[in-house]
C-alpha cells in the first residue's frame, strides 16, 4: 500500500508546483503595473522599479513557502 501512495504524492507535488511560474509572473507584472500607475499619479520616476523589485521578492518568498509546505 505504501507503493501506491508514493506516486500519488509525487503527482500531487508536481501539480501543486506546476502553476508556480505563472503565479510568479502575474505577481511581478501586477507589481510593475502598480508601480507604473503610482509613477504617473505622483509624477515620479522611481516607483515602477521599486514596486517591481518588491513584487519579485514577494513572488520568490511565496514560491519558497509553497515549496516548503509541499515538501513537508
Amino acid at each position: 500500500m505504501t507503493k501506491n501512495n508514493k506516486p500519488k504524492k509525487t503527482h500531487h507535488k508536481a501539480i501543486a508546483l506546476s502553476g508556480a511560474g505563472l503565479q510568479m509572473g502575474i505577481t511581478i507584472y501586477l507589481g510593475f503595473l502598480l508601480g507604473k500607475w503610482l509613477d504617473n499619479l505622483l509624477e515620479t520616476t522611481f516607483l515602477k522599479g521599486l514596486v517591481t523589485l518588491l513584487a519579485v521578492f514577494i513572488a520568490t518568498y511565496a514560491l519558497i513557502k509553497q515549496a516548503n509546505k509541499i515538501n513537508d
